[in-house]
């Protein structure tokens, strides 16, 4: 059985980084790849769906509410996390209604440990 393929969406490249990071040292047999947008996201999970995705909501174009909204349609035993500064009570309840859970920034190990919790229940 293939490992688990990691997608991490966040429009900042330092996110990205930190979370492939963390990510990679908790867990260094999931193969972990990154989008900068919801539409690459979208690409990207046509070529292949990823087990598991770490999403931003703020990003250019497309938010990652709205682009995890279309993942849910099309791929709805994809495990996502927002990960993400907007901890607003409204976007938690937005997430949970789609059925995706939330995870706040600031990025750090202990941020990361509880995503990838989340993604192990």
């Amino acid at each position: 059985m293939n490992s688990p393929l990691f997608l991490v969406v966040d429009d900042s490249k330092m996110s990205r980084m930190m979370i492939s990071r963390l990510v990679g040292d908790l867990r260094p047999d999931w193969r972990i790849i990154e989008a900068v947008s919801g539409p690459q996201a979208l690409e990207l999970i046509e070529q292949e769906p990823p087990t598991l995705i770490s999403m931003d909501v703020n990003m250019p174009g497309m938010s990652g509410l709205e682009t995890a909204g279309r993942i849910r349609l099309h791929h709805p035993d994809i495990r996502i996390v927002l990960c993400t500064a907007n901890i607003q009570d409204a976007m938690r309840q937005a997430a949970e209604k789609i059925g995706i859970r939330f995870v706040a920034k600031p990025i750090t190990q202990a941020s990361i440990e509880r995503m990838v919790a989340l993604f192990e229940e």
